[in-house]
């Protein structure tokens, strides 16, 4: 049987949109498995608190290909109290592993700004584990829009 280039092109976007279609509910479902172990391998499977750690991100992103946010937690930074580390999850990335950055009482203040990639509307967690083994979590939910447009 031969095609003609018309009969190809249908034949081609009607297997990749019925590939597409069987692929996306998977991966959004293994995102947030993949956020969930990597959390739990981060802290060590110690159940994380609330408080101490802020995540400042806009609530509606116009341009989900650089979203600013800023991490700050609150310690004291002495040698005694610090915060080791602190872990970044875009929930519905593909990836959900952003950065993690570590800190040292030599830091002074556990706290960082950068850009993040988001590839639509979700949540972004903040993990920080302190020097005495103590974790804690927040999240910041942020819409991701196509051209400013809500959607």
């Amino acid at each position: 049987m031969s095609f003609n280039r018309r009969q190809f092109i249908v034949a081609g976007v009607s297997a990749t949109a019925g590939a597409t279609m069987g692929v996306l509910p998977s991966v959004a479902f293994a995102a947030s498995d993949l956020s969930q172990e990597a959390i739990s391998t981060f802290t060590g499977g110690v159940e994380p608190g609330e408080g101490k750690i802020t995540l400042t991100a806009p609530e509606i992103a116009e341009n989900g290909n650089t979203v600013p946010i800023e991490i700050s937690v609150d310690s004291p930074m002495t040698d005694d109290d610090y915060v080791a580390e602190v872990m970044l999850l875009a929930d519905g990335n593909p990836a959900p592993g952003l950065a993690t950055l570590k800190f040292s009482p030599m830091s002074g203040s556990a706290q960082a700004s950068t850009r993040i990639r988001l590839a639509k509307t979700q949540d972004v967690i903040a993990v920080a584990k302190m020097s005495d083994g103590s974790v804690f979590m927040t999240t910041k939910s942020v819409k991701v829009t196509i051209g400013g447009c809500g959607g």
